[in-house]
């Protein structure tokens, strides 16, 4: 009897361990990697530009990187008059750099902004922001998950609720500072991002 409990336990042990170790790969840890959560110093910081290129029937298809999903509703019509839309939801899938330089090619950068946001200030240009950065080189892959309020103000911050790949399981806060804007068809945010719980 106590041999067949040793042997289940050394069973199950190598079972549980099995799974750990593919969880890691799954994940894109390995072994060596440890986690981190500080609240005084943060354990990764980068500094990155969305740039935004608003469709708006004028410009070229080619170029766009985001078009808005929805009208104006009926209420943005009636109250404002200076292109506030309210109630407007916009998909995009823009471009980030490093620099503040937009990229020769769209299409090819190696980080990306897919989400949405929505205008949700009747009087005053005020979103609310949901979207996953996507990195896909060799230096890092994975995705960081942010959303959160981004009100009419020289710099905002908005949440870093989580990751994958190499930043799975992060947290963190991103600020972020209106760049450049060129009417309504584009504008570029810089973007710090500060995480406070990662893996390294």
């Amino acid at each position: 009897m106590a041999a067949w409990s040793m042997a289940s336990l050394m069973i199950v042990a190598a079972i549980f361990l099995l799974s750990l170790t593919s969880a890691s790969v799954v994940h894109g840890r390995s072994s060596r990697r440890r986690f981190v959560r500080s609240y005084d110093e943060p354990c990764m910081e980068m500094r990155l530009y969305l740039h935004d290129i608003l469709y708006d029937y004028s410009n070229s298809t080619t170029n766009s990187t985001s078009a808005a999903a929805t009208k104006p509703t009926a209420l943005s019509t009636a109250v404002s008059k200076s292109g506030y839309f309210f109630g407007r939801v916009v998909v995009f899938n823009d471009p980030m750099t490093e620099g503040r330089a937009l990229p020769p090619s769209l299409e090819e950068t190696a980080v990306r902004a897919q989400g949405l946001y929505l205008l949700d200030k009747k009087d005053d240009f005020s979103a609310w922001f949901a979207f996953s950065i996507v990195f896909n080189s060799t230096a890092r892959r994975g995705t960081l998950n942010l959303m959160g309020a981004d009100p009419n103000a020289a710099t905002r911050d908005i949440s870093v609720v989580g990751g994958t790949g190499d930043f799975f399981m992060s947290r963190g806060v991103a600020t972020l500072r209106t760049d450049a804007i060129e009417g309504f068809k584009y504008f570029r945010v810089q973007m710090d991002i500060k995480l406070y719980e990662c893996y390294v």
